[in-house]
């Protein structure tokens, strides 16, 4: 089963780990669940009608006392280690700056190419830099092992190697708010002489492997305006070129007619505007565009940048 898959270095660690402690459990309520029967049985009120005092047993306290110590002892040592492990990042590792806002992620490359989807090579390590825009997220790759939380304010961090070639899912495994089930995107691992061609051929080279070209954040210009989006990690829910994200495309926005919600549920047609791109940006929570999650958060611009935003959406018509 796809959920099952061991897809990194630490999969089969972790696997490792929880099998070991799944099956001293298992052992030890089949023991006590055998030895309560047996007891039961044995000691019941028609063989014993009249209760007997026990004396104590010296040996069997302390069997019973040096057991669960034995047992933590090796559990510990076992979550210890492979804790370690997961902290000990290589040196050789690709650090790729992960953004989570609700409810998205976006992943950012030392070379400065940006993604919705993360693109990894098959066998090299790779560090995730964890940032949180809003509320704490949950960075999960099942077929990885791999979960960190994404705290608000406080950098976080993980690593491992991909072991296999494709799409593996990324999850939030933390509530983050009402669209937090769509909290969705792919770890794409290709072979290393497909992720060069793509890392190392500019703005222009194709996606690796069979990855939606939405995947990737086009921002190329370094203009102000390009500037203030990423700041702002507009371009994690927004694109310019038209391609589908979580938020309106802002490729031909400008002049539309849109229907947009109302705080209290009553909905208007709007056409797009400097006026109401002013409003939408500032306060968006107080309208939402139909057919879109009320995802953006509130984080108002100073009045330049405001103008230089709506300047480059309406130059993208």
């Amino acid at each position: 089963m796809p959920f099952f898959q061991q897809a990194s270095t630490a999969a089969d660690r972790v696997d490792e780990v929880f099998l070991a402690i799944t099956a001293v459990c298992v052992v030890f309520l089949v023991l006590i669940t055998s030895l309560m029967v047996y007891f039961v049985i044995k000691y019941n009120r028609k063989r014993h009608p009249r209760g007997e005092d026990i004396e104590g047993n010296t040996m069997l306290e302390v069997v019973w006392t040096a057991t669960p110590t034995v047992l933590f002892l090796f559990m510990f040592y076992f979550g210890w280690t492979n804790f370690d492990y997961d902290r000990s990042v290589p040196r050789d590792a690709m650090v790729i700056n992960v953004t989570a806002r609700q409810w998205a992620y976006s992943f950012t490359y030392p070379n400065g190419k940006q993604t919705t989807q993360l693109f990894l090579a098959l066998n090299k390590p790779a560090k995730m830099n964890l940032h949180s825009l809003d509320v704490i997220h949950g960075f999960y790759i099942p077929a990885f092992r791999i979960k960190e939380d994404v705290v608000p304010g406080r950098d976080n961090y993980t690593w491992f190697t991909p072991t296999k070639l494709g799409s593996f899912d990324i999850m939030c495994t933390v509530i983050c708010g009402v669209d937090h089930a769509n909290m969705l995107s792919k770890a794409v691992v290709v072979p290393v002489s497909d992720f060069e061609k793509w890392y190392f051929g500019g703005e222009d080279a194709p996606l690796p492997g069979q990855a939606d070209a939405a995947a990737v954040i086009p921002l190329k210009s370094e203009s102000p305006a390009v500037a203030v989006l990423k700041a702002k990690a507009c371009e994690t829910c927004h694109s310019i070129d038209g391609s589908p994200m979580v938020g309106p495309t802002f490729r031909g926005l400008y002049g539309q007619k849109h229907i947009v919600k109302e705080a209290g549920g009553a909905e208007r047609e709007v056409v797009v505007d400097d006026a109401y791109l002013a409003k939408a940006i500032q306060d968006p929570m107080v309208e939402t565009v139909k057919g879109y999650p009320p995802a953006m958060p509130r984080n108002p611009l100073a009045e330049g940048d405001l103008k230089q935003v709506i300047d480059l959406i309406k130059s993208l018509n």
